[in-house]
């Protein structure tokens, strides 16, 4: 059940790199939500009705994100969303490894390149309700696959919102999630 991805932007307060960016809160940039398959949608409403007004949501293209994990240390992941502003020069690239280089470090990526690293820049979106304050976005690695699980206190089980395959590890090669069908 995919339905367009929303996207929710928040001001940001001005900072060295902040001329063309804003703070924004990931919809879906690749993790559009159509939890009502999941019957997430018909439970009990959410406090989202607070945050409502400082949120505006529209459509994106999800070709221009890249849902990301990044190792570390030893077995750890976190996750990375990167968002393609201007078409040059490319924020990240597929390696011959079949991991990802985030080519955006090597470059001044302010209004090129979007970089979402935590909560603070993106959550997820359902129905127009933000779902942050009851679902946490967590990456767990089974064998030689990564899994960005929806997890909420009132489920059982958590939700599986992507996957990828992890070819290698190696600190400077993020691995690349693909969203599950109908998210």
């Amino acid at each position: 059940m995919g339905g367009p991805i929303e996207w929710a932007a928040q001001p940001r307060t001005p900072g060295p790199d902040s001329s063309l960016m804003q703070r924004t809160y990931l919809a879906s940039a690749g993790l559009a939500m159509a939890l009502g398959a999941s019957g997430l949608a018909a439970r009990a409403p959410l406090p989202a009705g607070d945050a409502a007004p400082l949120f505006a949501s529209a459509p994106v293209d999800g070709g221009r994100f890249a849902v990301l994990a990044r190792p570390v240390g030893q077995d750890d992941w976190t996750l990375l969303v990167l968002e393609q502003i201007r078409p040059q020069p490319r924020c990240w690239s597929p390696r011959a490894d079949g991991l990802v280089d985030p080519s955006l470090n090597r470059f001044d990526y302010a209004g090129i390149c979007g970089r979402y690293l935590d909560s603070n820049g993106y959550s997820l979106r359902a129905g127009g309700m933000d779902l942050g304050a009851s679902h946490r976005l967590r990456l767990q690695q089974q064998g030689s696959q990564l899994l960005l699980l929806a997890r909420s206190s009132q489920e059982l089980r958590p939700l599986v919102v992507a996957r990828g395959a992890i070819p290698t590890r190696q600190r400077d090669g993020f691995v690349a999630l693909q969203l599950e069908p109908g998210w």
